[in-house]
């Protein structure tokens, strides 16, 4: 019988930054639990805050820094989202699994989610049916397992092209009633594929399709990095990170392309800042996405130099146990959101008028942020259970979460 050398798996282990009890690399689990507490902070912003709405890309004379910067900080969020679910993909394959069926069930048990216990969590109700990020990544694992099976190289180029060409699509519209306006509502630019009278329940598209599709491919391809030795991974994360942000600046700076709306020098230099970083996310601008996928790059990086450089930090480590139950952490704060809210209208009065009727709601960013980290910090021993127990389950629903 060979015995295995107990140090050669710690030093394996930490090459490949990886829990040796769970079987998950922790640094892909910290950036996904980061990137869930900034989408926690915008959840409560968007219950609490909505009568200070932000437009896209927001209009920076009605929108005061702290709102700005808070939403800035959310837009990191989706491709995050996206990219490491490409990661994820290509991981899963090397463990000698079918991609092909594991992407179907998934995206199409994504899907169900998004139209159900996603969509009432927002509401409580079923009034209209609104197809956001859970969706469009559900989409996308579906196409995924179709594309993954084309040459890498040409898989690429089709990455390349629907990440940094789209934006050559945005003049090309449809009214509703229009042929076409379906499909290019679902792939480009969003809308109500059927609006408020029409049907008993509205459907609106937030998170048009096409752009995502290139992120996810590109993740895919990106799944090879963790094969490498980690120093070889780390340089590429190092330089992917710097030359995406490196050509940000060359065309944002120089309004050449990749953004809607061209920057403009402002009456003072924040507002001069908050233009220059007012990016479309709807759908997600070539700016947009070289700003947040390159500094994923170069935080995937950190994360993984942090975790290699000592032993894991209890920072470190309540990342990765948010980062290690996604989906199950994602439905758990919206109706936690839900519940509280629904709890203060019981002793609270509405006291701001919104678009969608009178609505509670506080005064200040400040108080959003107040609120998401309360919420954080009583979520995790639930989501940390959660994720213990997915690990342990043999039950296969619980993959899913």
């Amino acid at each position: 019988m060979t015995t295995v050398n107990p140090a050669l798996t710690s030093s394996l282990n930490t090459a490949l930054n990886q829990s040796p009890s769970r079987g998950r690399i922790n640094s892909i689990d910290m950036m996904r639990g980061l990137v869930m507490l900034m989408m926690l902070l915008d959840h409560v912003r968007e219950r609490v805050l909505l009568h200070l709405q932000v437009s896209d890309p927001m209009e920076i004379s009605q929108t005061e820094p702290g709102l700005f910067f808070s939403r800035l900080l959310a837009h990191w969020c989706a491709p995050v989202f996206v990219f490491l679910t490409g990661v994820s993909a290509y991981l899963y394959q090397q463990k000698g699994r079918a991609l092909t069926p594991f992407l179907l069930k998934r995206g199409l048990v994504l899907i169900l989610l998004e139209m159900t216990l996603v969509n009432v969590a927002w509401l409580g109700s079923y009034n209209t049916l609104y197809l956001q990020v859970i969706w469009v990544i559900g989409l996308c694992m579906l196409l995924l397992a179709l594309l993954h099976h084309l040459p890498r190289p040409l898989l690429l180029v089709l990455g390349c092209l629907l990440v940094a060409g789209h934006n050559l699509l945005t003049p090309l519209q449809f009214s509703p009633g229009e042929s076409g306006y379906w499909l290019w509502t679902i792939l480009h630019d969003r809308g109500f594929l059927l609006a408020p009278g029409e049907a008993a329940i509205a459907v609106k598209i937030s998170y048009p399709l096409l752009p995502w599709v290139g992120v996810i491919v590109l993740g895919y391809l990106a799944g090879s990095w963790y094969q490498l030795p980690a120093g070889q991974r780390q340089r590429i994360l190092w330089r992917t990170g710097w030359l995406a942000l490196a050509t940000l600046v060359l065309l944002r700076g120089l309004n050449l392309y990749g953004e809607t709306l061209d920057w403009q020098v402002q009456p003072t230099a924040l507002l001069t800042l908050m233009d220059l970083l007012n990016f479309t996310k709807y759908p997600p601008s070539l700016d947009f996405l070289l700003l947040t996928l390159g500094l994923m790059c170069l935080a995937l990086r950190a994360l993984e130099r942090a975790t290699m450089a000592n032993s894991v930090a209890r920072w470190q480590q309540v990342l990765a146990d948010f980062g290690a139950a996604p989906m199950f952490f994602y439905i758990l704060h919206l109706y936690a959101l839900l519940l509280l809210y629904s709890l203060a209208l019981l002793v609270f009065a509405p006291n701001q008028q919104t678009a969608y009727g009178p609505m509670l709601g506080v005064s200040h960013v400040g108080w959003v942020w107040l609120i998401a980290v309360l919420l954080a910090v009583a979520l995790y021993w639930p989501t940390r259970w959660f994720a213990g127990f997915k690990q342990s389950s043999h039950w296969r629903w619980v993959r899913y979460f």
